[in-house]
């Protein structure tokens, strides 16, 4: 049996602690590390294809969002993107500091804040509609556009899995 080592700090000092090689081997395995370096990967490849429209891929899905929902409040918007709140507060601001969305008090509830698309913003998300539909076809084209449908299939089954987030 081939035995890797692995350091541990344990009351700020160092022990080493032998982790047998077949789990290490599993935690190559791990799931969320394959999907995280996936979205990594696709999500360079979709950067580089918006860039010169002016979006990242997640500002791009947020205007997009919005252009085919409507107005929504943080909160809305942040379930349908399988977003954290405060992770989709800090990505939207240089969106409203450019003028591509407002942010206004909720029409149903004043604390609840409730983002739209500009008409610049409107602009922005169609000029970029145009580059995301090229990389979407060079996707499809390299990966395959039976095995892309398949895999965006497959990924909506992991979103919709009942993985309880909120236990701690």
């Amino acid at each position: 049996m081939r035995v890797i080592y692995v350091y541990m700090h344990i009351l700020s000092r160092p022990k080493r602690t032998a982790i047998p090689a077949a789990t290490a081997t599993h935690f190559l395995e791990c799931n969320c590390l394959a999907l995280r370096q996936a979205a990594r990967h696709v999500t360079q490849f979709y950067d580089q294809r918006l860039a010169p429209g002016g979006l990242r891929t997640t500002q791009f899905s947020i205007l997009a969002m919005l252009k085919g929902l409507g107005p929504m409040t943080i909160n809305a918007l942040a379930r349908h993107l399988v977003m954290d709140r405060t992770t989709l507060g800090r990505t939207m601001l240089p969106l409203e500091r450019n003028g591509l969305i407002s942010i206004e008090d909720g029409t149903r509830d004043r604390r609840s804040k409730e983002l739209a698309l500009t008409k610049a913003g409107a602009a922005r998300v169609q000029r970029a509609a145009r580059l995301w539909v090229k990389a979407q076809a060079e996707f499809e084209q390299k990966f395959g556009a039976r095995r892309a449908a398949e895999l965006r299939s497959l990924l909506n089954e992991v979103v919709a899995c009942d993985l309880d987030v909120s236990q701690r």
